[in-house]
């Protein structure tokens, strides 16, 4: 079945992203596994409507750029930024963080990460349900 979300995508969907990572369902596109260099690798993600990743850092920094969609964008501590098409974020090393889908539209965005000796992301806990519908009630 064609949706809008398929015709006007730039990459195909890609694979599921892990469920230890993501609440809701998301999906991974690995353009780039790691450029000649090392240095950096290049992904898209599409988030279903609702789905969010967890808390995270990354130990040498991340660029987000937004395609589609709408979203936030929250560092520990601070309020969420709401994000659209045309977005840019600029995510420093080791800032704890995640980012995601409103509750009723998906996102959809081009993540370039850093690579280190430690990779490229530390995992950490979920966002809440209270975390995430907080930042969705601001909306």
């Amino acid at each position: 079945m064609e949706t809008t979300q398929n015709r006007t995508a730039i990459f195909p969907k890609g694979d599921k992203a892990p469920a230890d990572y993501f609440s809701g369902t998301a999906w991974v596109n690995i353009l780039v596994p790691k450029d000649e260099t090392g240095h950096y690798s290049v992904g898209d993600v599409v988030f279903e409507p609702g789905c969010r990743n967890n808390w995270h850092t990354h130990p040498a920094g991340q660029i987000l750029l937004i395609t589609d969609g709408e979203g936030y964008y929250q560092e520990k501590g601070k309020p969420a930024r709401s994000l659209s098409k045309g977005d840019v974020v600029v995510i420093p090393s080791d800032v704890m963080h995640w980012h995601g889908a409103t509750a009723d539209k998906s996102l959809t965005h081009i993540a370039i990460s850093n690579i280190t000796e430690n990779g490229p992301v530390t995992w950490l806990e979920p966002v809440t349900d209270e975390e995430y519908n907080n930042v969705n009630q601001q909306r």
